[in-house]
């Protein structure tokens, strides 16, 4: 078996660990009149109302799992997901909306949720389903500003280089859901939140922009990550004022964690990158691969991981000691800054980079995939027909549910 074939086999069985329906099913279960999630129980004779809300490209998997466990017993919910990327569901409301763009539809899809969360009450429960793609598809406006306003600022910040944590501090101070203001909407209601990682480090506050996580950032920290990228002439000036008047004092900041929003709000991580790269390592061992994992999550620019991972790669491939074949794994979010007009994302900028280094390094193939479905506007394999003189590299998009935006294996 080519070891293209290997790698694309130990990528669907990491992808298969972190199947966002099948996290859900193992973390929500309905027995008699108790629900259990995620460790806890709820008895649901002190429950009115049960509503589903989420988004990101696996909400509507999650929620489709959430149906089938809750039956009658829920009331009615809405997600947001990306277009492509919907189930079929009953009582769940689905609207596909643009990504990485926010555009029309997310609008439209946030204010549902928002209609459902607005009339909770207390002896309510409100199951908020997260996932990779949360910050873009959870859309609303600033007061004073525009649609085309939000999306030139969040495509300005999409092409800085500016990493995940970075653009969504920006992006919590642009929102009234995000930074953890879906908690005080949903609140008085009792709320959990079932939450896929797509962030390396794991951190709640970052995931999705942290609709019921407390927001540790600050309109100072948001104008300074735009300050760091040399982007604060080149938002729309409506997001300027915004974001001045935030800094002056007369736009109150994102709710921090003595605020009673958080007081009945439980977040739970279901999903992450750690779990897809250990379902990897167990199938690499399978297969007869020596097997090591990069411990340290991949981030930066991408071009430049993929040196990092190629020179890991050579010490391995060229040290007698360690037993071949070998996998090498690796997981987390690079960052892409975009120069020119092409298009692609950071599977492909990974790809390309490496396959220009692994002319000169034969012997290793790379497989550079994203974990939470598609995350950009192109397809392109590169490298073709394995060759001793040529590398072997190619990219694709799976669908994980957010567990880790890419994941890259190195078979040798």
């Amino acid at each position: 078996m080519s070891h293209r074939k290997i790698a694309e086999i130990i990528f669907r069985h990491a992808l298969e660990a972190v199947e966002p329906s099948k996290l859900v099913r193992n973390n929500l279960r309905l027995l008699d009149n108790t629900l259990h999630i995620a460790g806890e129980s709820v008895n649901l004779q002190t429950v009115s109302n049960i509503y589903v809300v989420g988004a990101g490209k696996a909400a509507a998997p999650m929620a489709q799992a959430a149906e089938e466990i809750l039956g009658n017993r829920l009331t009615e919910g809405a997600v947001v997901t990306k277009y492509g990327h919907s189930r079929p569901l009953r009582r769940v409301q689905t609207t596909e909306a643009g990504h990485p763009l926010p555009d029309a539809n997310g609008l439209a899809g946030t204010q549902k949720i928002t209609k459902i969360l607005a009339k909770t009450q207390p002896d309510d429960l409100v199951l908020l389903l997260l996932s990779g793609g949360g910050s873009a598809l959870l859309a609303d406006v600033p007061p004073g500003c525009t649609l085309a306003d939000l999306q030139a600022c969040s495509d300005a910040l999409l092409r800085s280089g500016a990493d995940i944590a970075e653009m969504n501090t920006v992006r919590k101070h642009l929102s009234a859901l995000k930074g953890g203001g879906l908690a005080r909407l949903a609140a008085p209601a009792r709320t959990f939140a079932l939450i896929l990682s797509d962030v390396p480090g794991d951190r709640l506050d970052v995931i999705a922009s942290g609709p019921t996580v407390p927001d540790p950032s600050t309109f100072a920290d948001a104008w300074g990550v735009l300050e760091k990228y040399h982007l604060t002439e080149k938002i729309p000036p409506s997001v300027q004022r915004h974001l001045q008047a935030g800094l002056g004092g007369q736009v109150s900041d994102t709710p921090k964690p003595n605020d009673p929003a958080f007081a009945r709000v439980t977040n739970r991580l279901i999903g992450n990158n750690a779990l897809a790269l250990a379902a990897a390592r167990e199938k690499a061992k399978e297969m007869g691969f020596s097997t090591e994992i990069i411990e340290e999550p991949m981030s930066g620019e991408a071009r430049d991981f993929a040196k990092k991972l190629l020179k890991r790669a050579a010490d391995l491939q060229q040290n007698p000691q360690v037993p071949k074949p070998c996998c090498l794994l690796a997981g987390g979010e690079t960052t892409v800054t975009v120069r020119g007009t092409g298009l692609g994302g950071r599977n492909q900028e990974l790809a390309l980079a490496a396959a220009v280094m692994l002319v000169h390094q034969p012997g290793i193939t790379l497989l550079s995939a994203g974990t939470d479905g598609t995350d950009g506007p192109t397809f392109l394999p590169t490298g073709g027909r394995p060759h001793r003189h040529r590398p072997h590299v190619y990219q694709r998009d799976g669908f994980g549910g957010g567990a880790g935006r890419m994941k890259t294996f190195i078979g040798f």
